[in-house]
């Protein structure tokens, strides 16, 4: 039996637990046997967590003491570009939570200068859901024949106040307040590239973005059309700041095929036509089952030497229709006008 991939997970923050969950899924396959993140109260909190027997402060420190197969990095998007060179240097394989950078050009630079030194996958672990998986193969099967038009809808409370004053979405994961590209590039990015997935390239025709609460720096609310090459109409709905609704995320997906219909609607997912079908999931194993499922990619790709589904080159696809929003938006040319 070969001896398990020996794992530095870089970063201890929310996200990080769902990370730790997906490598203790792969067994003796992997071994998370390092962690840093500059609060050492956090990451002791993590390695106590989950049996993780080494901690530092600073990546530097963790990558310089050795014995490591691989690296997660699951710290602040700013903060991604500078990790990922930092362990390339150090010949290590890498899994990056995505984006790999703030910016287009960011990642663009930072691919260019990884190049092939070592191999590199972004954790994209949306499109690795499992019934976003069932309707990729339901589509490759033709179950609804060629598709016509798609629409993906995104609506929740989370940056409306609730009873305490307090914002849903801001007190799950802070740091939103201050990303002055938010909703977009912290939360469609997933949809984006889930679309692609599904849907094959993907140009963005107009976008329009909005900001409701006033907590935050960024974007709330979004509303982006799309086309595919072969000319179908996609659009995005999504408001974080939408009175009557749960704060909790739940996609909801129509795609209209010349033949069918397929529909997700939170957990269920559906076909309509000659070949009907319906599906439910478990929302929550299916959300922690996502993360299992890319970390279990990275792994097995890195055993048979396969390529990475959301290779470097994949996600700069994504982060070029990131881009195009902010773009065609002017949201923060407007931003930067009004401040």
């Amino acid at each position: 039996m070969a001896a398990p991939l020996r794992v530095g997970l870089i970063g201890a923050g929310w996200v990080t637990q769902h990370h730790l969950r997906g490598w203790a899924a792969l067994g003796e396959a992997a071994k998370v046997v390092a962690i840093a993140d500059p609060s050492a109260e956090r990451a002791a909190e993590r390695a106590d967590a989950f049996g993780i027997p080494a901690v530092f402060t600073g990546a530097e420190a963790m990558l310089a003491a050795g014995g490591l197969d691989a690296v997660d990095i699951a710290a602040p998007r700013a903060v991604h570009a500078e990790l990922a060179r930092i362990a390339a240097r150090h010949g290590l394989p890498i899994l990056c939570q995505k984006p790999l950078a703030p910016t287009l050009p960011e990642a663009e630079q930072l691919v260019a200068d990884i190049g092939g030194r070592v191999r590199l996958m972004v954790h994209e672990n949306w499109r690795f859901r499992a019934y976003y998986r069932q309707a990729a193969e339901w589509l490759r099967a033709g179950r609804i024949g060629a598709v016509r038009a798609a629409h993906v809808s995104l609506v929740t409370s989370g940056t409306v106040p609730d009873a305490e004053g307090r914002f849903q979405a801001l007190e799950r994961q802070p740091f939103m307040r201050e990303e002055r590209r938010m909703l977009v590039a912290e939360v469609l990015i997933h949809h984006l590239d889930t679309l692609r997935m599904l849907l094959g390239p993907l140009k963005v025709e107009a976008a329009a973005l909005s900001r409701t609460c006033n907590a935050m720096a960024g974007e709330d609310g979004a509303v982006i059309q799309l086309s595919t090459a072969n000319g179908a109409g996609v659009s995005i709905f999504a408001s974080f700041a939408a009175y009557g609704v749960p704060p909790q995320q739940a996609d909801r997906l129509t795609i209209l095929g010349e033949a069918g219909t397929l529909r997700l609607d939170g957990s269920t997912l559906s076909l309509a036509g000659p070949h009907a079908e319906r599906l439910d999931y478990d929302p929550e194993a299916t959300y922690l089952g996502s993360y299992a499922a890319t970390i279990a990619h990275f792994v097995g790709c890195l055993e048979s030497g396969a390529a990475f589904e959301t290779s470097p080159e994949d996600n700069l696809e994504t982060l070029r229709l990131v881009e195009d929003c902010y773009r065609l938006s002017g949201f923060e040319t407007a931003n930067r006008s009004a401040a």
